[in-house]
């Protein structure tokens, strides 16, 4: 009766007792864990203790231990999007695939048909630009036709973009290695490689939100961004050669790197997705295909949530690249241009975070203040190494 009572008494004032599954969030989710998802955990598992065992001579602790902390990461990733458990193991079997064709010898991309047209880094991530590009065009052909048919389409080839675009990053690591040790790096050190990160996290995030709010008419402005990336990298590649793979700088030389530049791009990925959402938000307000896009209240928390994913690792990237900057440079803080924009993006979206969460910014003002601040990253990502020099002046195109 007792039990009973506290039950009413619950319902009542809102909250749970202690015995409910409600008190203990985490274990509700633990037990509702399928076989499935234990085996794909232990799927991750096998498969970091069999990348330590065959590669492992060729890393150093902190990627041992970076390769480590990425098993329980994505593991409750997969546990939460499944999806990503079917990209994984894709990403995995392409990418070994490769490896086994190579061989040891990296002039075999150029003799083996897999290789030269499909596998080889350059190759995937000149699939993965084309990919992007025609789910771009699937994408608005299905907001402006109407056609779900049309849309899904381009979700299932950015889908595929997306795995093609992260196997050809795997295999160009990979093929670092085959043009020396000293060479071989994670390929995230320069503009080329990053634009590559970019359009995949912006395109993961992307995918994400589009199966959580159950919707695809976004896709068509968030691939814009990523078209325009890719537009980039295709002149990059052919007017500067930077699909070469090169020798790291000594400035990058440096373990910091790994996790900083992720966090960094993370962050822009959101900035770029939450800008996009912000033109779809004003066409609507100002009556363009209102009956096409998701409501308004939709597209701000899409837009908030987007922001504040990416202002939380834009922070941990900052503080990250001002411990590299003191274990590099013997100071945490230069006012190097870099710096100063970093700092300059992260008080804008300090600043639009705060007049949400006080002030209720919501509407046209948010929606604008969104756009403009992809203005303000894209030069800080962008227009820093174009127009000005410092101590990042490596990155220049």
């Amino acid at each position: 009766m007792e039990n009973l009572h506290a039950t009413k008494s619950s319902i009542k004032t809102g909250l749970s007792t202690p015995s409910s599954p409600e008190a203990f969030p985490m274990q509700t989710r633990l037990n509702r864990l399928t076989p499935f998802d234990w085996l794909y955990l232990g799927a991750l598992i096998a498969g970091a203790i069999f990348t330590l065992m065959q590669y492992g001579h060729s890393m150093d602790y902190y990627e041992q231990a970076i390769l480590l902390a990425a098993v329980p990461v994505f593991g409750v990733l997969g546990w939460y999007w499944k999806p990503v458990r079917v990209l994984l193991a894709l990403i995995a079997v392409l990418s070994y695939l490769a490896i086994a064709f190579y061989h040891g010898e990296l002039a075999r991309a150029e003799q083996v048909f897999f290789l030269k047209y499909l596998l080889s880094s350059q190759s995937a991530i000149l699939w993965m630009s084309t990919l992007f590009l025609l789910a771009t065009v699937f994408y608005w052909g299905g907001l402006l036709a109407r056609s779900t048919v049309g849309a899904k389409l381009g979700s299932w080839l950015c889908w595929a973009a997306v795995l093609l675009g992260f196997t050809g990053m795997m295999v160009r690591w990979y093929e670092s290695y085959l043009i020396g040790a000293d060479i071989g790096h994670i390929p995230i050190s320069n503009l080329y490689e990053v634009f590559v990160l970019f359009c995949l996290l912006t395109a993961l995030f992307y995918l994400y939100y589009e199966m959580h709010y159950q919707t695809r008419a976004l896709g068509a402005f968030v691939l814009l961004v990523i078209s325009a990336a890719v537009g980039f990298l295709i002149w990059y590649a052919a007017a500067r050669e930077a699909q070469q793979i090169q020798p790291l700088v000594p400035a990058l030389q440096s373990w910091w790197m790994k996790i900083h530049v992720p966090a960094n791009f993370i962050g822009y990925a959101s900035f770029a997705l939450a800008a996009m959402v912000a033109v779809a938000a004003l066409l609507k307000r100002y009556g363009v295909w209102v009956d096409r896009l998701p409501a308004l209240v939709v597209l701000d928390d899409l837009m908030y949530k987007s922001i504040a994913v990416g202002f939380a690792f834009f922070t941990i990237a900052t503080i990250l690249g001002a411990l590299w900057a003191a274990d590099a440079w013997g100071g945490y803080w230069s006012w190097d241009p870099k710096e100063t924009w970093a700092l300059i993006v992260w008080l804008n979206y300090a600043a639009w975070l705060h007049m949400r969460l006080i002030k209720g910014l919501r509407g046209a003002l948010a929606a604008w203040w969104a756009l403009i601040g992809l203005l303000v990253t894209m030069f800080a990502f962008l227009g820093v190494n174009m127009f000005l020099s410092g101590l990042h002046s490596y990155g220049q195109l």
